[in-house]
């Protein structure tokens, strides 16, 4: 028996090196990628989610992701909005279109990754107590410069089976900024057909053991439906926000039909 244990601890440290020496890689891919085209001097440059496409995609290959599109990508400057299951999500949206995110301020700050998140044009945001507003016109700007950015309505992770109650206070700067919704839901299916347990990021799991856990993982598929754009014209912020809300429900729903077995 203690072999056994001996034999699993070893696989494991095995895994777990390979898959950190993987991941440093690609951050040094993606800091090469910010320093040699130069994306810290224009961070906010559209041309430049090409760059964090192909980031996203190396961080879909470390953590044995394969992401399968259903429907197409629309290239218009849109507000993108997903259901948020797990920290994979970014990887899984990003390498599937080209969009910015939102991030806290703090991030930027971080050893390497802020750098990386910085030069490829990460939306920092200061959040805080009342700070919707401010938020809201900060995306609204981007949007009007026909930035394409993307946040999680829900405002928090789920296990995936269904959509929780948006908030959407910060469609409202889609109306302001007269630019389209683009709702997509995502599903993450392991090798049974089954919604993967592991993707998740819920609970009191911590972010490091889950990672972790991520690095054992067999590989999932992370399925992307992109539903049709939402004109925003004529409608209030309540009454976006239960399309929206409507929306990606039943296509959810529809996407669970269809890729779950």
């Amino acid at each position: 028996m203690n072999l056994l244990v001996a034999k699993n601890a070893l696989t494991k440290l095995f895994l777990y090196t390979r898959k950190v020496g993987l991941m440093t890689r690609v951050v040094g891919e993606g800091l090469y990628l910010v320093y040699r085209h130069g994306l810290y001097k224009d961070p906010n440059n559209p041309h430049n989610t090409r760059y964090v496409q192909y980031f996203c995609r190396r961080l879909c290959d470390v953590f044995n992701l394969k992401v399968e599109l259903h429907g197409e990508i629309n290239r218009q400057p849109a507000l993108w909005v997903s259901n948020h299951i797990s920290w994979l999500d970014i990887a899984v949206l990003g390498s599937g279109a080209r969009i910015f995110f939102l991030a806290k301020a703090e991030i930027e700050k971080w050893p390497l990754l802020g750098k990386i998140a910085k030069g490829g044009g990460t939306l920092f945001i200061k959040r805080g107590s009342g700070d919707s507003l401010r938020i809201r016109e900060q995306i609204a700007s981007f949007l009007k410069q026909d930035i394409p950015v993307l946040f999680f309505p829900e405002a928090t992770t789920t296990d995936g089976t269904q959509i929780k109650r948006i908030h959407g206070r910060l469609l409202g700067a889609a109306i302001e900024a007269q630019r389209p919704v683009q709702a997509c839901v995502i599903c993450y299916v392991n090798q049974h057909g089954e919604l993967d347990k592991t993707a998740p990021y819920i609970g009191d799991v911590g972010f490091v053991d889950h990672v972790l856990a991520v690095f054992e993982m067999p590989q999932v598929t992370a399925h992307l439906k992109l539903l049709p754009l939402i004109d925003v014209q004529g409608h209030t912020v309540e009454s976006l926000t239960s399309t929206v809300q409507h929306m990606m429900q039943q296509a959810l729903d529809e996407l669970h039909q269809q890729v779950l077995h």
